[in-house]
């Protein structure tokens, strides 16, 4: 199987800089996005030495690495250079004042033969598109997400809560951070898209599987996604990658979790 990628960042219509970071290595088959967090210009920092720190040192790996590594050992790859990006970054925010208190989310996508390896930390999300239809396959870590599983309030309430953008885990805040993972086939005609909340909190799930049903072509779908998320208010910053799975593969199931 192979696999097609589209990555693009816009600074939205309500803001001058653009903290969201996308990096994309087509011959490890690896996608990064983050969206980073922080006064002045610390967001950008944060997200751009998530991206590049996790392309260089992941896609490294994994091209070394090749079919000789089994998803255990790409699951433990995954762990350590997002641990390496999220000390390198907590360093940086400790030693220079400018930097302090910046971070990132994170959403990464490691795409092998028939199935996905996706990790996550914060509120930056991870979809597959089959079918005709959008599934979500990341879970926010975020507080509006704990209420929702606490059963305090709705997801169509969360929709207008005050609480948006209220992460409980980022890369870069603490010296250590947990990424969570989950492995999940892949079927020929697969669409994966990594996403800031630029454009998850803008248009609906039902709106991005439009724009991702009215075109085969990558390239359109990304710039439509980020049209419709500016037509909505463009809010914050928007990030969109895109992957289309091409070839055969003869599973269809899930592994959730994914065991160490």
């Amino acid at each position: 199987m192979s696999f097609e990628f589209f990555s693009l960042t816009d600074p939205g219509r309500a803001r001058d800089n653009n903290e969201d970071s996308v990096a994309v290595d087509e011959e490890a088959g690896l996608a990064v996005l983050a969206d980073g967090m922080g006064g002045y210009n610390a967001g950008e920092i944060a997200s751009g030495m998530a991206t590049a720190f996790i392309k260089s040192e992941l896609g490294r790996w994994l091209t070394e690495a090749a079919g000789n590594a089994s998803d255990t050992d790409v699951r433990r790859a995954m762990d350590i250079c997002v641990e390496n990006a999220n000390r390198a970054i907590f360093n940086a925010a400790n030693s220079n004042p400018q930097y302090s208190g910046m971070g990132t989310t994170l959403v990464l996508a490691v795409c092998r033969e028939n199935r996905l390896l996706m990790g996550h930390i914060g509120d930056s999300r991870g979809y597959r598109f089959r079918n005709g239809r959008l599934t979500q396959i990341t879970k926010d870590h975020s507080l509006l997400q704990e209420q929702i599983d606490a059963g305090l309030i709705t997801p169509e309430q969360a929709a207008y809560s005050s609480n948006k953008n209220l992460v409980t885990r980022a890369v870069g805040v603490e010296d250590s951070v947990l990424l969570e993972t989950h492995l999940h086939d892949l079927l020929s005609g697969d669409v994966i898209l990594l996403c800031s909340d630029g454009l998850s909190d803008m248009i609906s799930d039902d709106q991005i599987a439009a724009v991702l049903q009215s075109t085969n072509d990558l390239r359109e779908a990304g710039a439509g996604l980020v049209a419709s998320a500016n037509a909505a208010g463009g809010r914050d910053n928007i990030a969109v990658v895109l992957v289309r799975a091409q070839g055969t593969a003869t599973t269809g199931r899930s592994w959730w979790p994914f065991r160490r």
